[in-house]
């Protein structure tokens, strides 16, 4: 994203931020576009404009589709979150999305006969060690063009998910297939390999602008100077690793986001092993890699869960009343890092506000090895926590 902007297209795009709905949005981008100089600086962010006032056209035609469609009883394009987390199962066309479900879940689906000809996703729930995975089977992406049609509710998905998988197809070029995927996801401000850092901006009413976490090329005050001549000024700056300057103007024009995700190398049966071997360990270097042979529904699920669970920085937490001879076996599912606090504010409120004690055990230790914990105890996965309260 480019620097020093023209004072004029700084206010135009205060006007941006300020459009509520997308046709407002879409007025006021034509006009922020309008100021924006021509160069080779400025290149990136033309072409981002441009790219995100074909998505408004877009979802402004698609919420007039879906007015008429649920009017005449059509399809749903939005899945309410599920479960423990929710997983969208990502891909181009014949990679193998449906037969994920199909073996995972009790879900019945096929494949689409006709390349991107479904739209609508389809959920089902992966259960693994009762930890509960909504998967969602999205629509086809078009991983060679970015701005098609068929990616705009993908995209939406992707953006309110908790985790994604993206199943590649082994039989075709899958560090190209990979590589257009990823390349296309990022164009929209969405990261599914970690960043060395990322910039989230929270426009508040009051407050003036807050700096949290470490820039690496400026200071606070360059933060707020930066924000300042944008004509924000009040926000919460989250800075996530590591990030300079660049990083937090991107921010302000773009919803940047990270997804952590796995990869599933589908249909390793047509193709050969020690390419697949290869692949694997190439695309290991930055994301989380399994195989499989879906057609056969070849898969290790419990290798799946776990890597679902640790991909997505989640722990098993398990509760056990006072008095009672055991454990329940639907354990909470928590971040990492969360404390028996966090744990008894999920359970109840009350748990938390009369908080006496706690007893830990480790599961692979219950019933021995039972220790006195306080409110600040940082859990681990596999804890079983009986929580003492006086209310």
């Amino acid at each position: 994203m480019p620097a020093n902007l023209p004072p004029e297209a700084k206010a135009k795009w205060l006007k941006v931020m300020e459009a509520k709905t997308p046709e407002e949005k879409l007025k006021a981008l034509e006009e922020f576009l309008s100021t924006v100089p021509k160069h080779k600086g400025t290149e990136n962010l033309v072409h981002w404009a441009r790219r995100r006032m074909a998505q408004l056209r877009r979802e402004i035609e698609e919420r007039r589709v879906k007015e008429r469609s649920l009017r005449s009883g059509g399809i749903n394009i939005y899945v309410e979150k599920e479960g423990d987390a929710q997983v969208v199962v990502i891909g181009p066309p014949s990679s193998g999305k449906s037969s994920l479900l199909r073996c995972l879940t009790n879900v019945k689906v096929e494949p689409d006969d006709i390349p991107f000809s479904s739209m609508e996703p389809i959920p089902g729930m992966f259960i693994y060690g009762n930890v509960y995975f909504q998967l969602v089977k999205l629509p086809s992406i078009n991983i060679y063009d970015v701005d098609s049609d068929v990616n705009s509710m993908a995209l939406s998905m992707i953006r309110n998910a908790d985790s994604a998988i993206v199943i590649l197809d082994a039989s075709s070029d899958v560090e190209a297939q990979y590589n257009a995927l990823k390349s296309m996801l990022r164009e929209n401000g969405i990261y599914i390999v970690k960043p060395r850092g990322f910039v989230t901006i929270e426009r508040r009413p009051t407050g003036g602008i807050q700096v949290v976490g470490k820039l690496v090329n400026g200071t606070a005050e360059d933060v707020k100077k930066l924000l300042v001549s944008y004509g924000i000024n009040n926000a919460l700056v989250m800075i996530n690793g590591e990030a300079t300057l660049d990083d937090v103007e991107e921010s302000i024009f773009k919803d940047i986001v990270y997804k952590p995700s796995l990869v599933l190398i589908n249909k390793i049966d047509l193709t050969d092993s020690d390419y697949v071997r290869s692949i694997a360990a190439k695309l290991g270097s930055e994301v989380m890699v399994l195989t499989a042979s879906l057609k056969d529904c070849t898969i290790d699920s419990r290798m799946l869960g776990e890597s679902l669970l640790k991909v997505m920085d989640l722990i098993r937490v398990y509760t056990k009343e006072p008095d009672a001879d055991t454990y329940s076996p639907k354990p909470f599912v928590l971040r990492r890092g969360s404390t028996v606090g966090d744990l008894a504010r999920r359970i109840h409120s009350r748990f938390y506000e009369g908080f006496r004690y706690a007893r830990v055990w480790r599961i692979d230790k219950y019933p021995s090895g039972v220790k006195r914990v306080g409110i600040n105890y940082v859990l681990n996965d596999g804890d079983i926590v009986e929580i003492h309260s006086s209310l």
